[in-house]
């Protein structure tokens, strides 16, 4: 079976110093029967056969990449972490640095952690160029069903506006916006030759109250809590740059676009098309509003209510996966090797228009994640690669009620501290967007304390 476009681009540009990796947790309230587990994991695969694949071997004057589906796993892909304080520590840097290889079969793994007062963390890794976080997540989601012995309720599909022909131009900005070269993420104060001799991704969770909505009299909010994420991303980079003493700039965000089905029938892989989303106010007199010390509500409401309009065009559009760009240069017309070289040549080259961050948001988990006597989940986090020249992702799923985001970030670009600094902006970030409408229509911020919430061996230290 041949690579798609989007595992293509990937398997060219796979480094060792970043791993292409994607990590998802899911916390338990109870402990889990080894046997039963890996019975459960074991029939899931094979409900799912198209995560049973392992690339082809081959040389590089081959045509196209291609997988071949085997029907059964090469090993055992679960294992059972041992206790420890730092148990979990060291599972979720595994996950940032050992890469599941795209040679055996599964491309994934999946670590069992107990942690305190009970509990037990199911901690998942693909490889992105086989597999996608919302295809990991079915997979543990038939685990559970097959696991607790019950037959889950049918998953609601999602609603999308209705398809409006090709996707709009550029990234939905109108006049200098869509021309503009996006900011970068600054780097932090460490000297350049240090930030360039380090490798692999650092990641911070942050456990967040979902972040309230205005609501039209009579009518559905005039924005959604994906498009909250946005902003809150793009106020987060701006104040970060500006305490670093950088100009503000336009901000440009790279979000996923899933219209899989959520079932048993949900197809397996990298489902999800990439679109920019450009993350300025119409009124070039809101930046300052917006990177002040407190950004102005009514600034804030009139960036949502624009960045809400872009992205209901683009989630209604037609388009490539990666592009027209990347379909082109993954067409089988020349060998993959001079494909690989091409490919790399054409990221380096447009490194500098590359988007500024990747805000990727799973929503409300759609599935119980009821593991029988080991409880239902309680929390499900997941991140995202953070590869340079972007170098930051931000990934949100919701449970129960809270918002479980993770940052993700290149240490070539932040380290440990800048990067649990960041984190903190983006919660602040976050709660300048719930917004209430008083009486006179006027925005008015949401004074719900925004702290994050401390889990179960979770905010002690960067991962």
């Amino acid at each position: 079976m041949p690579f798609p476009t989007v595992d293509e681009v990937s398997r060219h540009c796979l480094s060792d110093a970043e791993p292409e990796s994607v990590h998802i947790e899911v916390h338990l309230p109870g402990r889990l029967d080894p046997v039963r587990l890996r019975a459960a994991f074991q029939q899931a695969l094979l409900t799912h056969p198209r995560v049973l694949a392992r690339e082809v071997p081959g040389r590089g004057h081959r045509r196209s990449f291609a997988w071949e589906l085997t029907g059964r796993p090469d090993r055992d892909p679960v294992s059972f972490a041992g206790p420890g304080p730092d148990a979990l520590a060291r599972a979720r840097a595994r996950a940032l640095t050992e890469c599941p290889p795209l040679t055996l079969v599964p491309p994934m793994r999946l670590e069992v952690v107990q942690v305190e007062e009970g509990g037990t963390v199911l901690l998942l890794t693909l490889h992105h160029t086989a597999l996608d976080a919302p295809s990991g997540l079915r997979v543990l989601a038939t685990t559970a069903e097959r696991y607790g012995g019950t037959e889950a309720l049918p998953v609601p599909g999602r609603v999308r506006p209705e398809r409006s022909g090709p996707a709009p131009s550029g990234t939905g900005a109108t006049g200098r916006t869509g021309l503009a070269r996006p900011v970068r993420v600054a780097p932090d104060s460490r000297p350049g030759p240090v930030r360039a001799r380090a490798v692999g991704n650092g990641m911070v969770q942050a456990d967040l109250p979902v972040p309230r909505r205005a609501a039209r009299n009579g009518g559905l909010p005039p924005w959604t809590v994906n498009d909250q994420l946005l902003v809150a991303t793009s106020l987060t980079v701006g104040r970060w740059n500006v305490s670093q003493g950088r100009p503000a700039g336009p901000v440009r965000l790279t979000m996923p676009v899933d219209d899989r089905p959520r079932g048993t029938d949900m197809p397996m892989g990298n489902g999800t098309r990439l679109v920019e989303v450009a993350m300025t106010s119409e009124d070039p007199r809101d930046t300052e509003l917006l990177l002040g010390e407190r950004p102005d509500p009514e600034a804030v409401a009139r960036l949502l209510r624009t960045t809400a309009r872009r992205t209901r065009a683009l989630k209604s559009a037609d388009g490539a996966p990666m592009g027209a760009g990347a379909s082109l240069l993954t067409a089988p017309l020349l060998p993959v090797g001079v494909r690989g070289v091409l490919t790399r040549g054409a990221r380096r080259a447009a490194a500098s228009w590359t988007s500024t961050a990747l805000v990727t948001n799973i929503g409300r988990v759609p599935y119980a994640l009821d593991f029988g006597d080991a409880g239902r989940a309680t929390a499900v986090w997941f991140s995202a690669p953070a590869r340079m020249p972007r170098g930051l992702s931000v990934a949100a799923a919701a449970t129960g009620g809270r918002l479980h985001v993770t940052l993700r970030w290149s240490r070539a670009l932040l380290g440990d501290a800048s990067g649990a600094e960041l984190a903190g902006l983006f919660a602040e970030s976050l709660s300048t967007t719930s917004l209430t409408r008083a009486g006179d229509d006027t925005p008015r911020p949401d004074t719900t304390p925004v702290g994050t919430r401390s889990t179960q061996d979770n905010h002690k230290r960067p991962s």
